[in-house]
């Protein structure tokens, strides 16, 4: 059983309203990273999207890089990064980079998209996002081990490819895919990798558990991460109704980009939660205790600056959370085992 490990993520949405430059927002949330790092939190994820309005981070490497200049404990991935936009020997190029600057702190948590405007925009055929997922994540793998290879697939044909610099990590970073069906879910079980589930739970972490039992191993052996906004406060009519606006305005992209893709999330009874735990401290370990033992969840983490919201108002909670919350969480954990 692995240890769990609690963070924050990022999407640097800037609503055009906001009044605040894209260029401060990214030094406000390194600035907090930096904070966060020696407040015992554990990892930092970036989400990944492409041609949106309030600037949706399209390019997550830089941003983990110059955070990794400023932290030594935090480790840096994904949820997700879009791997049909990102050609799999350069992403591997630039992982390698990364995990140097880091000393080995990087992962990499991998899907293939659904919004149509994406792959209009990189003028990407969306029917070939299957065949891009699955041999990028092929090349990656190879590039990974460190030694040269070559490779001929439908999508990518290479000769004689090795990755230089070399990776911190024997192996490489560690691969996590996203999955909200149960073809996402064999594909997790499939390449051997942590799973990052969502949408219908039968879709996606059921089936990926009964996967990997039909092959005789077990989902202890495999890490398992969700997004899930955490609200640490002792006054909800106060702290509250700021978060809940940036989550309104937050969801509204998505269920768009799904409306327009034609995929859902499923209904709401049936989905991993996501929604967000608010209460005060007791109120928040309760609730988390109960949903990692419920879902075998190994990482979580919360939004450090939802749309709309500056870093520093999170802060509050973010100490509380870290502080307060998350060593008596693993303290229950060990207790419960």
């Amino acid at each position: 059983m692995f240890e769990p490990r609690f963070g924050v993520c990022y999407d640097f949405r800037n609503p055009p309203d906001s009044g605040v430059p894209d260029r401060q927002l990214y030094a406000e949330a390194l600035d907090q990273v930096a904070w966060l790092d020696g407040l015992g939190a554990d990892i930092v994820w970036f989400t990944e999207h492409h041609f949106v309005d309030d600037g949706y981070l399209p390019s997550w490497i830089p941003v983990a890089s110059a955070m990794a200049s400023l932290t030594t404990h935090v480790r840096f991935s994904t949820d997700i990064c879009l791997l049909p936009f990102n050609h799999p020997v350069r992403l591997a190029e630039d992982l390698a980079v990364l995990d140097q600057i880091s000393n080995g702190r990087v992962e990499l948590g991998a899907g293939m998209g659904y919004a149509p405007h994406e792959f209009r925009g990189f003028g990407i055929p969306a029917s070939r996002r299957v065949s891009l997922m699955d041999e990028s994540i092929e090349v990656l793998q190879r590039c990974f081990v460190g030694e040269k290879f070559s490779y001929h697939g439908k999508r990518f044909q290479f000769d004689d490819v090795v990755i230089r610099p070399g990776y911190v990590q024997a192996g490489g970073p560690p691969l996590w895919i996203a999955a909200m069906s149960k073809a996402g879910a064999e594909r997790a079980a499939r390449f051997d990798a942590h799973l990052l589930p969502q949408g219908l739970r039968a879709e996606s972490f059921d089936h990926w558990v009964r996967t990997l039992r039909a092959t005789d191993r077990h989902p202890d052996d495999y890490r398992i991460g969700l997004i899930r906004g955490i609200l640490v406060t002792d006054d909800r009519e106060r702290d509250w109704p700021s978060v809940r606006a940036a989550e309104r305005y937050r969801m509204e992209l998505y269920q768009r980009l799904f409306e327009e893709s034609g995929e859902g999330m499923g209904a709401e009874g049936d989905r991993i939660p996501q929604t967000w735990i608010i209460g005060d401290v007791d109120a928040c370990v309760e609730a988390l205790v109960e949903f990692i033992i419920q879902f075998g969840m190994t990482d979580l983490v919360t939004w450090g600056a939802p749309p709309g919201i500056r870093p520093a108002q999170m802060n509050d909670s973010l100490e509380k959370l870290f502080r307060d919350v998350v060593p008596r969480v693993r303290e229950r954990l060990i207790t419960d085992a």
